[in-house]
């Protein structure tokens, strides 16, 4: 049986990452868990709370006057540990937030597959939006499987050297 963590930091993500959090628990084939890593706590606890769904882990790194740096110091510690206690075999992020990238980058150095959702979205511009773009980019160098939103997004991982059966065409996700 496969064990998958999906993760969620923020309102967005875990907005687009519900349905694919339900879905997973409906499988038999594998363990699905709920990681809220708390980057906008209020916010993203209130998404859950709207849909009627408790994370089954959460890691509280949100503190007040916050920059990205020590936000991903915390989050790289938590996260990391997470992965070694929960030794799961795939996790999966979506878009493009300080969660998506450390989380990305976490499970590479541990070997674990990842999978991207809302892939290949790509601006050109490293400093727009700022940090997104390099935190897509991260997630996309390390992850095994590339959900693209769209054929442009698709086109961009193919441009980026991305093998075209690790891509696959998922639209947007939403309720």
């Amino acid at each position: 049986m496969k064990k998958i963590l999906v993760f969620a930091g923020t309102r967005p993500e875990a907005i687009k990452m519900l349905p694919v959090y339900t879905a997973l628990k409906k499988c038999p084939q594998v363990k699905t868990k709920l990681v809220a890593t708390g980057q906008h706590k209020e916010m993203l606890f209130q998404a859950f709370s709207d849909f009627s769904v408790t994370p089954d882990i959460s890691l509280d790194v949100m503190s007040g006057g916050q920059t990205l740096a020590s936000l991903s110091a915390r989050l790289f510690s938590a996260v990391d540990e997470l992965l070694e206690k929960e030794s799961p075999d795939i996790v999966l992020v979506q878009g493009d937030t300080t969660t998506v990238q450390v989380t990305a980058l976490c499970a590479f150095y541990r070997r674990i597959k990842v999978g991207h959702v809302e892939a290949g979205l790509r601006s050109g511009n490293m400093l727009s939006p700022f940090p997104e773009e390099l935190n897509r980019r991260i997630a996309g160098l390390v992850a095994s499987w590339h959900f693209a939103p769209t054929q442009l997004s698709a086109n961009n991982l193919l441009a980026e050297g991305v093998v075209e059966k690790n891509i696959l065409l998922s639209g947007n996700l939403l309720f």
